[in-house]
């Protein structure tokens, strides 16, 4: 049974990479759009792209806490105490970004459309770099078990939590760039599907180098997930980088909807051997699933509820994101007294 809700973990975790990864990216984008006249175009294609579903995307982190403080107690436990500070500096970040993406929109001069966009891009940066840098401090084993409080600044300030963290933003950045350049074509906007193309496949290159170097430093301070890599994750592993080659190739041919697909597999992929090497440790070296799991009737009932999540909350989303593909969420466009001033330079 803690198998079964240890997948289901390990499939949440994909998701919420696969949809709040791009999310954050877009922050990344944004951030590095330029100036106001210059960056005008680049950041009206990432406010339509992720307006109507930037929200929802957060359920998926919601379900990650949840489940892992009810079915895994004592990891929870030790993870909160040892990690607090980039888990606070990444929910700070969260509220910070949402409600300065929602102000930038409304308020009516530059310099504050400027503040409220630079706290947009920031934590858009700050959150995934804290995100992988929970990973890297769970993988490298400085989260220790029994509901214990490891080293509050080692444990995420690590080697591995530093090219962990490196990796999630470039990673995110790359997925944004990615689903960009699909929705500016879509909308017919072709020079802004090459500006996104053209950043894709820079990060997808800046993700393989970053990727490589965290070989070498998880074989020096994660052995065992590096093990775990290089023999039982092999498969999925190599799966994963067959994918992002397949994802660049397709990008490079201008075939936006089949590059889509295999970048969202081969990231989806990188969380799945992560977990498989991980295995059988939600802890590692320390602390095994099976010694973590609550109860078997908690298990049993929180297996029940995520299935009837599954009939209730899915075709919801499917709905949002269809409806989001077709264009009929998107904001009407009006030209308000910020987009005068923004214009005039005023």
């Amino acid at each position: 049974m803690s198998t079964a809700i240890a997948v289901v973990l390990m499939l949440a975790l994909a998701a919420y990479a696969v949809f709040g990864g791009a999310d954050f990216g877009a922050g990344f984008w944004d951030l590095t759009a330029g100036g106001p006249e210059r960056g005008a175009e680049p950041r009206a294609v990432i406010e339509r792209s992720i307006g109507p579903v930037w929200e929802a995307n957060h359920v998926w982190l919601i379900f990650i806490f949840v489940v892992t403080w009810t079915a895994f107690p004592a990891a929870y436990e030790s993870i909160a105490l040892t990690l607090f500070v980039p888990l606070t500096l990444a929910a700070l970040g969260i509220v910070l970004r949402g409600a300065s993406f929602a102000f930038r929109k409304v308020v009516v001069t530059l310099r504050f459309r400027r503040v409220f966009g630079a706290a947009f891009a920031l934590s858009s940066v700050v959150v995934p770099f804290c995100m992988g840098a929970i990973a890297g401090g769970i993988a490298s084993g400085h989260v220790p078990s029994g509901g214990k409080a490891g080293d509050p600044v080692d444990s995420w300030l690590n080697p591995t939590s530093v090219v962990t963290g490196v990796l999630g933003v470039v990673v995110a950045a790359y997925l944004a760039a990615v689903y960009l350049v699909w929705d500016a074509r879509h909308f017919g906007q072709f020079s802004m599907a090459e500006y996104f193309r053209r950043r894709a496949v820079a990060s997808a290159v800046a993700a393989a180098v970053v990727a490589v170097v965290g070989l070498f430093v998880l074989n020096a301070d994660a052995p065992h997930v590096f093990d775990g890599l290089t023999s039982r994750a092999l498969p999925t592993a190599i799966l994963s980088v067959v994918c992002g080659f397949g994802a660049l190739v397709l990008l490079m041919r201008y075939a936006a909807r089949g590059a889509r697909i295999l970048a969202v597999l081969a990231v989806a992929l990188i969380i799945v051997s992560w977990g498989i090497a991980q295995w059988p440790y939600i802890l590692p070296e320390s602390l095994t699933v099976s010694a973590a799991a609550a109860p078997e009737g908690t298990l049993v009932t929180l297996l029940v509820a995520v299935g009837l999540a599954l009939v209730i909350v899915v075709p919801g989303f499917v709905l949002l994101y269809v409806l989001e593909q077709r264009a009929l969420l998107r904001e009407d466009e009006t030209e308000d007294a910020g987009d005068r001033t923004i214009i005039t330079g005023g």
